[in-house]
């Protein structure tokens, strides 16, 4: 039985990824009857072959459309000196993208790790924010509140634009602008060519989330307690959905829903074309903050909170499917890759997971803590810790031998 619901899980994504046409929002169906169909796809420059955003495409899915092999092995691992990551990579064009706490910027190739360039600019204060990837530019922000453009195959800085305080959130991209938020309360939208200034929007609180995009829309879960949708080509409010409280997650769409936790600990599904709350989940038990973002299909919602657990939820209702409970906290944000989900936690492990049933199919002992996320490009897996490590996992090859993998 388990075997032919699998089946028809994997035959309901793979129609809903591949039948559907850009990051459109669904004919308004309810997620409480079927929405099954109400699905977008990602955005045209996301491929099986590229991870170029934080949350793998503009709508913030965090679902795959690549494959990865059904049994993992360590294929290389990079330790860069005196360094700490929390940043989720970005893969293009076989070039991993990442930053670190200590304000380096670096460009690893991807089948090696080989270090291919390296930007550290004096005075930095480090990248939390993930790196975006488009047209041959990376742009990232860092804790002082510099947004930067860089050269993607030599690292020459292009532009840089001043904000008033430190950027946690990673850049997304709408036409030829890219928006970016920050603490100082703002999304601001640039002009990606030049770096010039479109329009900014200010919220009554801090902008920690990546702005996610649908159509000419944006969406902003802020610090002041609300859920922001924002029209793209005004920069102008078009809806605020009250909250339980603050929240530094970025939302995932799914047609017309929006999915994701506050800091007090409770699990939100929106409806953004109603601007109403269409259900919440929240840990009878153990409820605790929700500081990672959601991936969603169709069939599952998985997220991981800071009570050391990750939850299966049915999407169209908020009920429990499964509970998986790790050794520490879950900030990582899941990434949904077929059949399987993988997250990172505290306690050093990256899990996969079987994302009907929850059940622990594979892990590694990374070492150090797991904040960031996993990017998956050409059938591999990157992730990072705050160690210093960068891991990339596939097929196992000469270079990478089975002895780093353990089996759940």
């Amino acid at each position: 039985m388990i075997a032919s619901w699998r089946f028809w899980w994997i035959w309901l994504s793979l129609v809903a990824l591949y039948m559907s046409s850009g990051c459109q929002p669904s004919d308004g169906t309810s997620p409480k009857k079927n929405s099954t169909v109400a699905v977008q796809q990602a955005s045209p420059m996301v491929t099986p072959s590229n991870w170029p955003l934080f949350r793998g495409d503009a709508c913030s899915t965090g679902v795959s459309q690549g494959e990865l092999p059904s049994s993992l092995a360590l294929q290389w691992k990079v330790e860069i000196e005196n360094g700490a990551f929390e940043s989720t990579a970005a893969v293009v064009d076989g070039v991993i993208f990442i930053g670190d706490l200590d304000g380096r910027l670096l460009a690893l190739r991807l089948d090696d790790g080989q270090e291919l360039w390296r930007k550290e600019l004096q005075d930095q204060l480090g990248f939390v924010g993930s790196p975006a990837v488009k047209n041959g530019r990376v742009f990232v922000g860092d804790m002082d509140g510099s947004f930067y453009c860089f050269d993607a195959t030599n690292g020459d800085l292009k532009w840089t634009f001043a904000t008033q305080a430190e950027i946690n959130s990673s850049a997304n991209f709408f036409q030829n602008n890219v928006l970016v938020g920050s603490q100082d309360a703002t999304l601001y939208c640039l002009n990606a060519e030049s770096g010039e200034l479109v329009w900014k929007h200010q919220i009554e609180d801090q902008v920690r989330c990546t702005p996610t995009i649908v159509e000419s829309r944006t969406f902003l879960v802020g610090c002041d307690a609300k859920l922001h949708t924002i029209d793209l080509n005004s920069g102008e409010s078009l809806d605020a959905v009250e909250l339980d409280g603050p929240s530094g997650t970025t939302p995932a769409v799914q047609g017309d829903y929006a999915y994701f936790g506050t800091h007090g600990g409770r699990f939100y599904c929106v409806d953004w074309r109603q601007g109403e709350v269409a259900w919440t989940f929240k840990d009878a038990e153990d409820s605790q903050s929700f500081h990672g973002s959601a991936a969603v299909t169709p069939s599952v919602v998985v997220i991981g909170s800071r009570n050391r657990r990750v939850y299966g939820l049915n999407p169209a209702n908020g009920e429990q499917m499964w509970t998986f409970i790790a050794k520490r906290g879950v900030d990582s944000s899941p990434v949904i890759v077929g059949d399987r989900v993988f997250v990172g936690s505290s306690d050093g492990r990256l899990y996969g997971l079987d994302v009907l049933t929850g059940e622990e199919v594979w892990s590694y002992e990374a070492g150090g803590r797991i904040v960031a996320s996993p990017a998956i490009a050409d059938g591999r897996l990157i992730i990072a810790n705050d160690d210093g490590k960068v891991f990339c996992f596939g097929h196992n090859v000469r270079t990478g031998s089975l002895a780093g993998m353990e089996s759940g």
